[in-house]
């Protein structure tokens, strides 16, 4: 590898841990409904777990309701179980051959603990980034160990990989920042 592989290595490792920290955002509850929250809870059907979104077609017809159709209307009380045990706090109601599950506003106490389990996501993300600098700078050693980088553009590498953390750490504390302020507005 040389040293912009290096990097590009690390930045292609580091966009995934950015995109999957939105990923796990979509799944904490704000005030409003959104797909997002309950489309990858895994339901027990067929002799095996799914996430929902593979098992029916999911709405938000008004900004506090989500509507659960499923493609086979025979997993339905599967899917009521799968809300039920999620802890998302969420009670689904069967609606003829659909589910609906009204999204109560949020109190007080239960807003804090969203905002704190959003930056523990947060923080685990970060770790996830010092794990990719760590990769990267001894891939880095060990090309100049090996003669393919001088001292100098290992040196270069490892302060690329450094900007490249402030970077992605940067957009990382932005989603949390946004995310807890969507959880916490009333």
């Amino acid at each position: 590898m040389a040293k912009e592989s290096i990097c590009k290595d690390a930045r292609a490792r580091m966009e995934k841990v950015v995109t999957h920290l939105q990923e796990e955002f979509k799944g904490l509850r704000t005030g409003r409904a959104s797909t997002g929250l309950v489309e990858n809870i895994k339901v027990e059907c067929y002799g095996d777990f799914s996430p929902l979104k593979q098992l029916a077609v999911i709405s938000t017809p008004d900004a506090q309701s989500i509507t659960i159709k499923p493609y086979d209307t025979t997993i339905i009380s599967s899917i009521e179980k799968a809300i039920l045990q999620s802890d998302l706090g969420l009670t689904p109601s069967v609606e003829g051959k659909a589910l609906r599950v009204v999204i109560p506003p949020l109190n007080e106490e239960r807003r804090k603990k969203l905002s704190t389990q959003a930056k523990e996501f947060g923080e685990t993300a970060k770790v996830s980034l010092r794990n990719i600098r760590h990769d990267a700078n001894k891939q880095a050693d060990k090309e100049e160990k090996e003669g393919v980088l001088t001292e100098d553009d290992a040196k270069r590498t490892k302060d690329d990989i450094q900007k490249l953390i402030h970077e992605y750490e940067g957009k990382l504390n932005d989603l949390v920042r946004k995310k807890t302020e969507e959880i916490l507005k009333v």
